[in-house]
């Protein structure tokens, strides 16, 4: 059987009821075989970015965020979306980690999706948190893409995903996700 492969997802809504939260619930609902993820928890703690502080060394929190992108296999980002962009706490978050020294997210495979209550399903945001995964040397898997439109509709009182397509389209997303890092770390020996 092939190695356990660790995934870190952080979901970038604070709000406990998010649709972001319960597609995260879902995919770690539906994992392949073969694979965990460590969802993050601590994304409220975070403080404002502010290079004053960070010279001075990483808030604990930091130092946690960072240990654990490292020691994961590959990552998962859910992400709302706020006025075009990805939301402000996860853009915060990636800010902190990827400062020097030995920032984690280079050469990590990486995935996304998204819920929104608008027609687009989060494409924008994800369009950016790309643009910032790029940058920082992750690697994106392209497809599936995973935009979850009218959330609102989607999910049922309890959280539970009641569309079929969104289900399946989540399900093939961990599939790839799964494949991408087991085909990355082929290629890396």
């Amino acid at each position: 059987m092939a190695d356990t492969i660790k995934v870190f997802a952080i979901c970038g809504s604070l709000r406990k009821g998010s649709y972001n939260r319960m597609a995260l619930k879902v995919a770690a609902e539906n994992l392949p075989s073969g694979m965990v993820l460590d969802q993050y928890d601590r994304l409220g703690e975070i403080p404002p970015y502010n290079e004053d502080i960070r010279q001075q060394g990483f808030p604990a929190v930091i130092e946690d965020l960072r240990r654990r992108i490292k020691a994961a296999d590959g990552l998962l980002f859910v992400t709302p979306e706020y006025n075009y962009s990805m939301s402000g706490v996860l853009k915060n978050a990636i800010d902190w980690a990827s400062r020097p020294p030995d920032q984690p997210f280079a050469g990590k495979p990486v995935a996304m999706m998204g819920a929104s209550m608008s027609l687009f399903g989060t494409c924008r945001a994800q369009y950016h948190l790309r643009q910032t995964c790029v940058y920082l040397d992750m690697i994106p898997l392209n497809k599936p893409e995973v935009m979850i439109p009218q959330a609102q509709n989607k999910f049922d009182a309890q959280g539970h995903l009641t569309d079929a397509a969104s289900l399946k389209f989540i399900q093939e997303l961990m599939v790839a996700l799964a494949a991408w890092i087991r085909r990355l770390k082929a290629s890396a020996r």
